[in-house]
């Protein structure tokens, strides 16, 4: 997993040659905390990078894409986001909500 920023948001999600999944997320958020050991497994085993945006630090990212809820997961695809999924979800849901089964 990569940490995203302001800074890196843009090199490293929209110029991407591979599928990025973005993990918008909070220190305060159980949801995000629970989430987490699951997308490393997603990460492993269908070849993507994911990279975690903290909101509290990197508000103008947030905004830019519209997140309301956290955790909210934007999967990018040639620097645009392609599919979207708000709040924690088991495993296999969210492979099949993203559409990487």
């Amino acid at each position: 997993m990569i940490t995203l920023t302001a800074d890196n948001f843009d090199e490293q999600v929209l110029q991407s040659d591979r599928p990025v999944l973005v993990d918008f997320w909070a220190e305060w958020c159980p949801p995000c905390r629970m989430v987490a050991p699951v997308l490393a497994e997603i990460e492993a085993e269908h070849g993507l990078t994911v990279g975690k945006l903290n909101t509290d630090e990197n508000p103008t990212i947030m905004a830019r894409y519209g997140v309301l809820s956290l955790p909210t997961l934007l999967l990018f695809a040639d620097g645009e986001p392609v599919r979207q999924v708000v709040g924690a979800r088991p495993k296999r849901m969210l492979v099949s909500d993203l559409g990487l089964a």
